[in-house]
């Protein structure tokens, strides 16, 4: 988030402040849809640890930058305060035709989330790991939950990023896919038919990047803090390893796609509080039983990766998750203006 030093309001300044950064860091900073929202990118990594540890310079790098114009940043998946009227489109043209497309939608207030990219070499693993992962979507987007406020008053949801963001297109849970050749042809039958004009216009919760080769997860909210993105970087990536390896009996397997679409309602509603529906046993499973389980079987994935650190740190993230913290910090005498002001010192 873009802020005001001085109000901590959002600031729709990202086409002029893109020209003015330092080269280094401007190779890791882009516009997003909305002027007040800037992505900030690490490059490629062997390992968890080395991708936060420019994550941190990187948010270093960007304040120190920031201080000079007076602006500040923070992240969380959502602005605790602002409305839709005060939202601004980019200048870009990849924006512009955004707007063209989806009218006053997309105008809503901005989202912020944290994206994690995971190379793959075989595209067949890869769609085994895309298909495998949406069992585990429900999970990470309840320890990710970092929105419990929309225009100035808590909603009750843990992440009100996410249905604010469902009311675009081509989101969500994507289906299973036969093979690889079944998700090039469900979506080049789109290109063909002029729906978008290319495929990172999908935006499912998880989907490949051919152009990397990567699976990318995009269903959590941004993270308040570079140690709380380490944890879900962490168990994406173990995750990923997991499906891929074919040991993942440890943990629940595939619902329909009815029952998962009922958990991911489930985690954005109530976040780790959340009791999800359990195909084998009929009945509810807790979040932190569910943590619990996945994160003992993707330990040995993650001591392959060099992550176990970072992965058994997600057991702190979900003891007090960034939804419970804004809302104790809001609680607590600071206000929604205070929070924000909380949220860019985290930063």
């Amino acid at each position: 988030m873009l802020l005001h030093a001085s109000t901590f309001a959002l600031a729709p300044w990202i086409d002029s402040i893109l020209p003015t950064l330092a080269p280094h860091l401007l190779e890791h900073v882009a516009a997003e849809t909305h002027g007040s929202a800037l992505e900030l990118r690490t490059g490629v990594h062997t390992d968890v640890p080395a991708a936060i540890a420019e994550l941190a310079a990187l948010r270093g790098e960007l304040r120190a930058e920031l201080d000079d114009r007076g602006l500040r940043a923070a992240a969380a998946g959502m602005h605790p305060t602002t409305v839709w009227q005060e939202s601004r489109i980019s200048g870009g043209e990849r924006y512009q035709l955004l707007y063209e497309s989806l009218r006053e939608l997309a105008r809503r207030e901005p989202t912020f989330a944290l994206h994690v990219h995971v190379a793959v070499l075989d595209p067949e693993d890869a769609m085994r790991a895309m298909n495998g992962l949406r069992s585990h979507l429900p999970l990470l987007l309840a320890l990710s939950a970092n929105s419990p406020f929309w225009q100035g008053r808590e909603t009750g949801l843990a992440s009100t990023r996410t249905p604010m963001f469902g009311a675009f297109p081509r989101v969500g849970l994507p289906r299973a896919f036969n093979d690889y050749g079944d998700y090039v042809e469900s979506i080049d039958v789109l290109l063909r038919c002029g729906a978008f004009p290319e495929p990172t216009f999908l935006w499912w919760d998880v989907r490949l990047q051919p152009r990397w080769g990567t699976v990318e997860v995009r269903i959590m909210d941004a993270q308040i803090t570079v140690e709380d993105s380490a944890a879900l970087v962490a168990l994406v990536q173990s995750l990923v390893h997991m499906e891929i390896d074919g040991k993942a009996a440890a943990v629940p397997p595939q619902g329909t796609p009815e029952l998962l679409a009922e958990n991911r309602f489930l985690a954005a509603r109530d976040g780790m509080a959340a009791h999800f529906l359990d195909p084998r046993l009929e009945s509810h499973v807790s979040a932190h039983d569910l943590l619990s389980m996945t994160l003992d079987a993707c330990a040995p994935h993650a001591d392959k990766l060099g992550c176990r650190e970072e992965l058994e740190s997600a057991r702190v993230l979900s003891r007090c998750p960034g939804t419970e913290r804004q809302r104790q910090c809001a609680r607590q005498g600071a206000g929604l203006d205070g929070l924000v002001a909380v949220l860019a010192d985290a930063f």
